[in-house]
Parts: C-alpha cells; structure tokens; sequence
C-alpha cells in the first residue's frame, strides 16, 4: 500500500475492531498520546482477540506468541480523554508467524490516527524454538481471511 492508501483506510478493512478509552497517564509532555501507548494498545487488541475470538488462555499454552517486528505510522495526534478504536487484520498467516495490520481511530471520526504493523512468532515455552501457530488461533485467523471472501 501507498501512503495515501494506508491513510484511507476504514474500520471495515479490519477483521476485528474494539473500543478503548485513554486514560489521564497516557498523555505525554506535549499533551498527546505518547507514541509507547499506541503499542499497548495493539498488543492487548490482537491478544484480547486471541482470548475471546479463540478461547485460549494464552498464559497456559504450551506454544508462546512472541512479537518479532513492530512499527507504526502516526498520521493524526490522539489524546486523553478519547474513546477509540482499535482495529485488528491478519495480513500475513504463515506455518508459525502472523503478521497483522493495526488501525487506530478516534471513535467519533473515519479516518484512520495510526496505522500500525505487528508480527507474532510461536515459540515452544521450554525450548524456545519455533513451533506451529496453535490449532485454536489458526482456525480463528483463517476464518477471518475467510470472511473477507
């Protein structure tokens, strides 16, 4: 994509959206949301997806998804206080990694704040090497490629 076509982006781009709210420490010295925010935003929107969507308890598996490359393109400034929303869409699902595109919006506007870009790598929790996505998350995510027809 373009920088022009990441910047028109929708809500309805994305597989899965949920809404958030700012709190008072998330603004920083220069009274927007500091740029560390936007990442525990995407993290807890992709895992709370995985939790809910897949019905795994992500703390007990067997298999870790551990972030591998991160990054993310501010286009507009947030703020405290600001309800948003945070959307989630499968890119990339290979054998043991997903790469996922993240959206940010305020929740009273259509046009995309932030575009963000994440990549998960299953590792086994002992050894440490790199394993198959769990059954539960694939079937999850491949329906969600699916849906997209």
């Amino acid at each position: 994509m373009t920088a022009d076509d990441d910047r028109s982006l929708t809500r309805d781009h994305f597989d899965h959206v949920v809404r958030v709210t700012t709190r008072w420490s998330d603004n920083d010295m220069y009274g927007h949301l500091n740029n560390a925010v936007y990442y525990e935003l995407f993290d807890s929107a992709i895992n709370g997806w995985l939790i809910t969507g897949a019905q795994v308890d992500v703390l007990a598996l067997p298999e870790l998804g551990v972030v591998a490359e991160s990054g993310c393109r501010f286009f507009r400034e947030l703020e405290y206080p600001h309800a948003l929303d945070v959307g989630v869409r499968v890119e990339r699902l290979g054998r043991s990694s997903i790469t996922y595109a993240l959206g940010l919006f305020a929740a009273d506007t259509e046009q995309v704040a932030a575009l963000g870009h994440w990549v998960h790598v299953y590792i086994d929790r002992t050894t440490r090497g790199t394993v198959p996505i769990p059954t539960a998350v694939r079937e999850l995510l491949e329906n969600a490629l699916q849906g997209r027809g």
